[in-house]
């Protein structure tokens, strides 16, 4: 049974939405970052202070090897795993990808309150986001399924990616990977 894969930019619900999927589901939810926080024992901004993004992306990057050799997993990535296509290939290998999607200003209001992103802790986090946004956006496109989540609950969003499972009869026995480019 192939994983589920949740890839998208920070604040696009990827946690929430996954863990609703995998009640649903009956599966396994894997946090990414959770993972890796559990790994390093300190949360990831600290971990960026002190060793610095390349470092953080090794050992994202060995979390994401170890949860791509599981099966039938609901898997959410940090915002930044798209940056090696490696990740992505692992990912790929077992899993249907689906990168959830806001607008700027929806990923403001939903990162407002949160210290714990250091990419997005600057002076401006609206160009922050821009920047970043344009960086990753053509390598989220690797997705087999685009979903907007801005104006939507995680149910709704959650919802959405089950009727494309249902439809592609992945949650039937037929998990043979031939997702298609849905925008939705």
């Amino acid at each position: 049974m192939k994983n589920i894969v949740l890839i998208g930019f920070m604040g696009t619900g990827k946690s929430c939405v996954g863990q609703i999927l995998a009640e649903r589901l009956g599966r396994h939810f894997i946090d990414i970052d959770a993972l890796v926080e559990q790994a390093i024992g300190m949360s990831i901004a600290e971990y960026f202070s002190r060793f610095g993004e390349a470092a953080f992306r090794d050992r994202e990057s060995a979390a994401v090897e170890t949860v791509s050799a599981q099966s039938g997993a609901v898997i959410a990535t940090g915002g930044g795993v798209v940056l090696r296509q490696q990740n992505i290939d692992r990912l790929k290998t077992n899993g249907i990808l689906f990168c959830l999607a806001a607008c700027e200003t929806t990923i403001v209001e939903r990162t407002a309150g949160d210290r714990l992103r250091p990419l997005l802790n600057r002076p401006d986090r609206l160009q922050a986001i821009r920047q970043l946004l344009a960086e990753r956006q053509p390598l989220y496109r690797q997705a087999d399924h685009w979903i907007e989540t801005d104006g939507r609950t995680a149910a709704e969003v959650a919802a959405t990616i089950l009727q494309v499972l249902d439809g592609e009869a992945c949650l039937h026995g037929d998990d043979s990977g031939q997702s298609g480019q849905s925008q939705l």
